[in-house]
């Protein structure tokens, strides 16, 4: 069965933010591709959604692997922005993975770890790239300050005293709200928030402070009916 097909949007819509006091840079882009119709499709009807391997990675849903064709073609679209707005090379080898992804994990069955603002790596030229799939009703993605450091971004230098700081408020019992973080609590301020809206891509460094917007019980686990994004991370080489 061929995969859905992809080409670059006729007339994509840029903005950038710069969230927090620290000012990183956040990539909003809308239309970007065609075929997120397709992409739609390719989850419901061909993809095998499966859920995550806890050891291996904290996201609170399912996931399967995305369609060759659509991460070269977000690859090659993005790469001029990536370089605009982050520095990274126009060109060259990268590590990219994809995977096709769904919340679907209840709140009262999700770790600390999986409710609160959480980073992707320490390493700052990584970049994590969400193309939402869905629509409005199922939240978009939030940027935070941790209070007792400050921290907007986690870089190897500031690694340790955050990992100190985040486990004393867990020991102390102060981490201990039900539900996802959807705003400012006791331990994390609220810097910025992205609203989803189908076929928009968002793009951040991925030792930003982040989480998605999740209801206490994500919607349905149907990919035409639930949070289906695409999440990427775009890491260059050499």
């Amino acid at each position: 069965m061929r995969g859905p097909a992809f080409a670059p949007g006729p007339d994509p819509r840029v903005e950038v933010l710069r969230v927090g006091r620290e000012g990183h840079p956040v990539l909003v882009v809308d239309g970007l591709l065609t075929g997120a119709e397709g992409l739609v499709a390719f989850a419901a009807e061909t993809a095998r959604l499966a859920p995550v391997r806890a050891a291996a990675n904290f996201y609170p849903g399912v996931r399967a692997p995305a369609p060759q064709g659509y991460v070269q073609a977000l690859v090659t679209a993005l790469r001029p922005h990536l370089a605009t707005t982050f520095g990274a090379p126009p060109d060259g080898r990268a590590h990219v993975t994809c995977a096709l992804s769904m919340a679907t994990l209840p709140a009262d069955q999700a770790t600390p770890a999986q409710r609160l603002p959480h980073i992707d790596t320490t390493a700052p030229a990584q970049l994590a790239i969400l193309h939402y799939l869905c629509g409005p009703p199922h939240g978009g993605t939030a940027f935070y300050r941790h209070r007792a450091t400050g921290f907007e971004a986690i870089d190897p230098a500031r690694g340790p005293a955050y990992l100190a700081a985040a486990r004393r408020e867990m020991a102390d019992g102060a981490g201990g709200q039900d539900g996802y973080i959807t705003a400012s609590d006791p331990l994390y301020e609220q810097t910025a928030a992205v609203a989803p809206a189908f076929n928009r891509i968002v793009v951040y460094a991925s030792n930003l402070l982040h989480a998605g917007v999740l209801a206490d019980r994500p919607a349905s686990a149907d990919p035409r009916a639930g949070r289906l994004t695409a999440n990427t991370f775009f890491r260059p080489e050499g």
